[in-house]
Order: structure tokens, then C-alpha cells, then sequence
């Protein structure tokens, strides 16, 4: 008897079912590994595009199979029904499905005796090390990326400051959904998708995933953070920088040099083999020796309470973690680095980049420059 692996979903919202074939469709369809064989099951709508654009092994006919099941049972076959016929063929006995499998797909393999096992993130370990053609997608969204964030930076900075604080430009007044909608639609032109982008003015920065409203204001900050994909290549980059229109306060340049301080400190260690729990303990460390201390303060969380970096690819999150629990970096893989510090009466501040890991140190990928003031 032999083991499978057994995906059932999409590949348009499933990353591993499309790093599994490298096609692209919005309903579900059947991944199956056997004996290092990879196969999908296609319905007669997509049969002809799979086996011309999917990278798999074998592009099998669902409606084959169905024959197939029907004629054994006796019965219109259900969907768990004709994926057992090839798994007959194939002598399979034991399966093993991401985490995210569906309960009734999970239960219905199991009342036909198989040896169902969720297998946590990451399913296909070979997924968190990028080859370099994976590098090159990355970076061409991050690149994307980079020129949304500087039509966002130029706009704040083209800005004029009223009377009353607020940034007005073009005769109206500059606003977060206004910069947003900015940084959208240069990254639509370039085939990149944004959701949920983070422009946060001031204190709203505080809490580091409040994704801003309203007016912006001279002399507070403004934390963009902006995570596309590419809808073609499905690859994500990752990019923060938070800036300026006017003076910055004393503390607020303290916190600013202290963020780039600890993105250096990461950089030096990040490396094959290393932990990222030490690359983050660094950083605390480095805060608190600068009196940037962390806890809860006036009923809010203030100071550094996030991680330092995770792993970007096919997801926006995947493994690994740089954080105060234990992950191996490895070379290859592709993590950002961004830490950040908040405080009710200076505002939020985080940097991020994102670097490759190499065998000896890691390389920078991102070349937005870090500038406080514009």
C-alpha cells in the first residue's frame, strides 16, 4: 500500500494547490502526489487548459473516473467517490492533507478506509526556500510596490499644510483613503493587487494593523504599509515606511534611528542557521537599552509587541518567523525585517524591508530609501 498526498481547493485563494501546479482557477479542483507522481483531476471545462499551461505530471479526466466509479457502485459517484478511483489505481491507503482540509472531505476518506492525516504549514516544506526564479518574482512585486510607495511619499510631500494642521493637495484635502486609492491604482497599471493597505496617520499608527482614515496632518507620522500581489505570478511583496510632512518630534527621531539601528542589527545576523528568536531577542534588547520599553501602558499596548519578520511568498504570512519563539532561518528563504515602536504621545513608527537568507548573511532586496522627513 502506498501514501499520497491529497489536496481539494483552488488555486486562486490556495497557495499550496498553486505552488502544487502552477495553474491558475477559481473553483476547486484535485491535486494528487503518488510515488513522486503529480497529478491533477480536471473537469471537461479545464482538462484542455491544465495539461497546456499546469506543471504537473499527468492531467487526468474527472469525467473518466466518474464513469469509472459509476460503474462500480452501481450509483452517481460523489466527488470523494471518483478522487478513491485513483487512488485505487495507485494502491494508496494512507493520505496526507493540509490543515485547511474540508471536514466533510476529511470524513468522507475516512468512512472509505483511508488513513486521513492533516499535515500542518508548511505542507510542502520545499515551499519556504525560494529558487531563484521564485527571488525574481518577488522582487519584480516588490519593485511595483517600491514605485506605489514613492507615488504616495510625492504626494505627501507635494502637499501644502492649513492653518489648522491638515495636508491639502490640489485644492482639497489629503486624505488616507485619497493615498490609498493613489498607491492602488499605480500597482493595478503593473499587474499587482492591494488589499487592506496601512496608511495610518498618528496615533491611529498605535495599534500596527489600523489601516487609517481620514485627514492627514503636518508633523505627526504616517505609517504606509503596502502588501500587493501580483495577478499573474501570485507572488506577494511586503514594504513599510513611515514619514513626515514637516518636523518630526525629538522623540519620534529617536524612535526612527532606533527602528533603523535594530533593521541593522537584524541584517548582520540573519544568516543560514541562525534562530530567528535571536535575531528578534537583539532587537528587544537593543530598545530597551535605548528606553524604548514594551508592556501595557495607560490601557494600551505600547513599545515593540510584534515580531520582527515572517516569510513572504505565495502568502503574505508564511513560515518562517522572526519572534520571540524559536525558527530556523535557512538559505533561501525570503523574510522581512520590521521592527517598530508606538507610543500614544509620540505615534507609531515601523520600517520594513525584505532580504534573501544566504548560506553567509542575507541579501537586501528592497530599495526604497528610509527617510523620516519629506
Amino acid at each position: 500500500m502506498a501514501t499520497a498526498r491529497l489536496i481539494i481547493a483552488d488555486s486562486e485563494k490556495n497557495a499550496n494547490m498553486y505552488y502544487a501546479t502552477r495553474f491558475l482557477a477559481p473553483d476547486p479542483f484535485v491535486f494528487v502526489q503518488v510515488d513522486g507522481r503529480r497529478m491533477m483531476v480536471m473537469s471537461d471545462l479545464e482538462i484542455d487548459r491544465a495539461k497546456a499551461q499546469a506543471r504537473v505530471d499527468e492531467v487526468v479526466s474527472y469525467t473518466k473516473l466518474s464513469r469509472q466509479a459509476k460503474q462500480r457502485l452501481s450509483k452517481e459517484p460523489s466527488l470523494i467517490d471518483t478522487v478513491s478511483e485513483l487512488l485505487q489505481q495507485y494502491h494508496v491507503d494512507q493520505l496526507e492533507v493540509p490543515a485547511d482540509c474540508g471536514v466533510i472531505y476529511a470524513d468522507a476518506l475516512r468512512q472509505r478506509r483511508y488513513t486521513v492525516t492533516p499535515k500542518p504549514e508548511p505542507f510542502f516544506p520545499e515551499r519556504v526556500i525560494k529558487s531563484e526564479e521564485e527571488v525574481a518574482l518577488i522582487t519584480d512585486s516588490l519593485r511595483t510596490t517600491e514605485d506605489a510607495l514613492e507615488s504616495a511619499v510625492e504626494l505627501i510631500r507635494n502637499s501644502t499644510v492649513a492653518p489648522d494642521g491638515t495636508l491639502w493637495i490640489g485644492g482639497k484635502p489629503l486624505t488616507v483613503e485619497l493615498v490609498r486609492k493613489a498607491m492602488h491604482l499605480t500597482m493595478m497599471e503593473r499587474g499587482c493587487v492591494a488589499q487592506h493597505t496601512i496608511i495610518a496617520p498618528g496615533v491611529q499608527a498605535v495599534d500596527p494593523h489600523n489601516e487609517g482614515s481620514g485627514p492627514l496632518r503636518a508633523h505627526e507620522p504616517i505609517v504606509i504599509d503596502v502588501f500587493p500581489q501580483h495577478a499573474g505570478t501570485r507572488y506577494f511583496a511586503d514594504l513599510t515606511r513611515t514619514v513626515v510632512k514637516g518636523q518630526a518630534s525629538p522623540k519620534l527621531r529617536r524612535m526612527f534611528e532606533a527602528v533603523k539601528h535594530g533593521q541593522e542589527i537584524a541584517y548582520g545576523m540573519i544568516r543560514d542557521g541562525v534562530d530567528g528568536m535571536v535575531v528578534h531577542n537583539a532587537i528587544v534588547t537593543l530598545f530597551d537599552s535605548q528606553g524604548f520599553t514594551t508592556g501595557e501602558q495607560g490601557g494600551r499596548m505600547q513599545g515593540f509587541f510584534h515580531g520582527t519578520g515572517h516569510g513572504v511568498g505565495l502568502e503574505i504570512h508564511e513560515p518562517p518567523r522572526i519572534s520571540p519563539k524559536p525558527d530556523l532561518l535557512r538559505a533561501g528563504m525570503v523574510v522581512t525585517v520590521e521592527p517598530g515602536l508606538y507610543y500614544l504621545d509620540a505615534g507609531g513608527l515601523r520600517i520594513e524591508d525584505m532580504v534573501v537568507v544566504t548560506p553567509t548573511g542575507c541579501q537586501l532586496l528592497t530599495q526604497a530609501p528610509r527617510v523620516l522627513e519629506v
